[in-house]
């Protein structure tokens, strides 16, 4: 009797032992559920989803890296959304009833996915040569596209990888650790990395601006700014005020720059463009064209040689530079100097035409501006004044997009430029290309999409010949209106 009770099968076993057949229940629940080697079916959509939008038509044709780092990166943040989303469920404890999908189900997505990015990457092969085909280019091959693919996976891997450190920190420091971590990182960068970072970048670019290339030979001309009879001097001109200045050394025209170093502010140096162009002679032409450069300080070859052929040579092209930095720099943290540089110049040249003799045949006066140039330029015209009065005309090559007001002025825009397409605006709205030359192609607007392929685009933007992408021809100077 008593061995019955100590080891029998009696009805005091199970309540001597109440938690044993939960935890059995448990077990034999983990040994008999399999975990499967395929990845869930949430997670190959929204992988496959982002890979299909990096393959979606772009404006330029692309090269295997960065096509490989944008797709292998897009992957990346679909899978790394979808784990978000999750344990934020988990977070708010939602739940609900669901049985998870079969391994059949998770290998059907999976081949569909294959089929889906395989059948993407056909037509983006036929798009890549339609554009490369309309800009001289040679068409890609097999090659191209198992190099991106195996780019792809690499920045695919190499991103996730850092994700799934990060998340381990952060689990590592629990909550509360890691809004604290965010809060010092970005007030750290914010109040010090952030400055520095900014400060170093600026000097690099100062010192790129004023370091001076032997290769490049001094004019000897007396009709450039930086020759021998010049008030400014040949190092203060800036890296592209030299080379604007000695391009124009045997040319017709006269050319004169004033850089950021040739006066200590805009005023100082409108003045001294104005006195640089009396010594050469340049209200004596029959046209003035105030060039507005680019955030570097840029202006483009091919502009001048149109204006030398649109009035024979009897021009004199004035520039002042009004940064060192990138234009994209320039546009987002100080783009109110182009603004000012253009209006200060304009001004003084266009106030001493005004009080040149009136039995003097007097210059025409134009503005030209390119990129983030235009910005600068029509930004003096916003209001009715009398400097649409005094202006003869205008004319922007590349406008960004919602920048620039183009009444009144000649615009010249390639539906291939990114520039001319990229504003926050696009992610919602259609581009409005109603004054661009069709030269290659033009993709189907999809909302956010497209955004993101011109972003991308932005990066090669200048990588091709004149009359594609964000370069521009000797039309730039013969397309110049005539005076009304």
């Amino acid at each position: 009797m008593t061995t019955s009770v100590l080891f029998g099968p009696g009805p005091s076993t199970a309540h001597s032992h109440p938690r044993a057949t939960p935890l059995l229940s448990r077990r034999a629940v983990a040994t008999t559920t399999p975990i499967s080697a395929l990845p869930r079916v949430s997670s190959t959509i929204a992988v496959t989803g982002l890979a299909l939008t990096s393959l979606a038509p772009s404006l330029l044709p692309r090269d295997v890296l960065t096509q490989a780092v944008f797709s292998g990166t897009l992957a990346a943040a679909g899978l790394g959304i979808v784990i978000v989303l999750r344990r934020l469920a988990r977070l708010v404890k939602y739940s609900r009833d669901h049985h998870t999908p079969r391994e059949s189900v998770r290998l059907l997505v999976l081949i569909g996915s294959m089929i889906a990015v395989t059948w993407t990457m056909v037509l983006a092969d036929h798009w890549q040569d339609s554009l490369r085909a309309a800009m001289g280019m040679p068409a890609v091959g097999p090659e191209y596209w198992l190099r991106t693919l195996l780019g792809a996976t690499v920045t695919f891997l190499i991103v996730v990888g850092i994700g799934r450190a990060t998340a381990a920190v952060a689990r590592r420091l629990g909550w509360i650790g890691s809004a604290a971590t965010v809060v010092v990182l970005v007030t750290g960068f914010q109040l010090v990395a952030g400055p520095a970072l900014w400060a170093m970048t600026s000097q690099s670019y100062s010192d790129a601006d004023a370091f001076v290339d032997v290769s490049l030979q001094r004019p000897m001309s007396g009709g450039v700014s930086g020759g021998p009879d010049s008030a400014i001097t040949w190092e203060s001109l800036g890296r592209q005020g030299r080379r604007f200045v000695a391009a124009g050394d045997q040319s017709p025209s006269i050319r004169t720059y004033v850089g950021m170093n040739s006066a200590s502010n805009v005023e100082s140096r409108a003045e001294l463009a104005v006195s640089e162009l009396e010594r050469v002679g340049g209200f004596a032409r029959s046209a003035i064209v105030v060039t507005v450069p680019t955030g570097s300080g840029w202006i483009d070859e091919n502009a001048t040689d149109g204006f030398e052929e649109r009035f024979g040579g009897d021009v004199a092209i004035v520039g002042m530079q009004y940064s060192h930095l990138p234009s994209w720099m320039t546009f987002i943290f100080t783009r109110s100097a182009a603004d000012e540089s253009a209006a200060a110049l304009f001004d003084a040249i266009a106030d001493r035409i005004a009080d040149l003799p009136a039995d003097r045949l007097r210059p025409a006066l134009y503005l030209y501006g390119q990129s983030l140039g235009s910005v600068g330029g029509s930004a003096i015209f916003a209001e009715p004044s009398q400097r649409n009065r005094q202006a003869c005309g205008a004319l922007w090559a590349g406008p960004p997009a919602r920048s620039v007001s183009t009444a009144g002025a000649t615009v010249l825009a390639n539906t291939s430029d990114p520039v001319v397409w990229w504003s926050p605006d696009l992610i919602l709205h259609r581009p409005d290309l109603s004054f661009a030359r069709r030269d290659a192609p033009v993709p189907q607007w999809i909302p956010g999409i497209t955004f993101l392929q011109t972003s991308v685009d932005l990066i090669s933007a200048l990588n091709f010949s004149a009359g594609h992408g964000h370069r521009y021809g000797t039309e730039q100077g013969t397309a110049l209106p005539d005076c009304t």
